[in-house]
C-alpha cells in the first residue's frame, strides 16, 4: 500500500505549477502554445503581435511550468496614472485546458498587482468572444464590445475587474 501512496504523491506533485518570470529563452514555447491555440481562440496574424509584445511590451510576464514544460503564461502592463493594470497575452496549452490552469494564472496576477503595485484600483483585460465568459467567471466585468477589433470575426471583449 506504501507505493501507491508514494505513486499518488508523485503524480500530485508533478502538478503543482510554478511560476516563473519571462525569459527570452522562453518565447519559442509560448509561441508555440500560441499556436496550438490558433485558429480556435487567436488569429492566424496574432503570432505576430505576440512576438512583438515579448520583444518590446513586457512590464511583467509569467510563464506557468509543470514538470518542467512551460504549459502557459499571461503578461501584466500597468498604467499608473489611471490606477489601472492591465493583463495580456493569456496562453495556456490546449492540452491543460478546462484543469483549472487558466485561473491559477489570472489569480497569480491578481496577487502579484495587490503585492506589488498596491496603488492600482483596477484591472482590465481586453479578450474576445470566444474567451469572455471565462474572465466573467474570475470577476471581470464586460465594460464594452467592438466587433472585429482583432481581427475578422475576433471581436473586443473589453472587462473589468475592481480591486478592494
Amino acid at each position: 500500500m506504501g507505493v501507491s501512496v508514494n505513486s499518488a504523491a508523485k503524480r500530485i506533485f508533478r502538478m503543482i505549477p510554478i511560476f516563473k518570470k519571462y525569459k527570452n529563452s522562453d518565447k519559442a514555447a509560448i509561441l508555440a502554445i500560441l499556436a496550438k491555440n490558433t485558429p480556435e481562440y487567436f488569429h492566424s496574424d496574432e503570432s505576430t503581435d505576440l512576438n512583438n509584445y515579448l520583444d518590446n511590451e513586457i512590464e511583467d510576464y509569467f510563464v506557468v511550468e509543470v514538470n518542467g514544460k512551460i504549459i502557459g503564461s499571461g503578461g501584466i502592463n500597468y498604467f499608473s496614472a489611471a490606477s489601472l493594470a492591465r493583463i495580456s497575452w493569456d496562453v495556456i496549452d490546449p492540452n491543460f485546458h478546462g484543469q483549472g490552469w487558466g485561473k491559477k494564472i489570472i489569480e497569480h496576477r491578481i496577487s502579484w498587482i495587490k503585492e506589488k503595485a498596491p496603488e492600482i484600483q483596477k484591472i482590465e483585460v481586453r479578450t474576445t468572444q470566444l474567451t469572455h465568459k471565462f474572465y466573467e467567471k474570475m470577476g471581470f466585468e464586460l465594460i464594452k464590445t467592438e466587433q472585429n477589433f482583432w481581427a475578422e470575426g475576433f471581436d473586443l471583449y473589453q472587462m473589468e475587474m475592481q480591486l478592494s
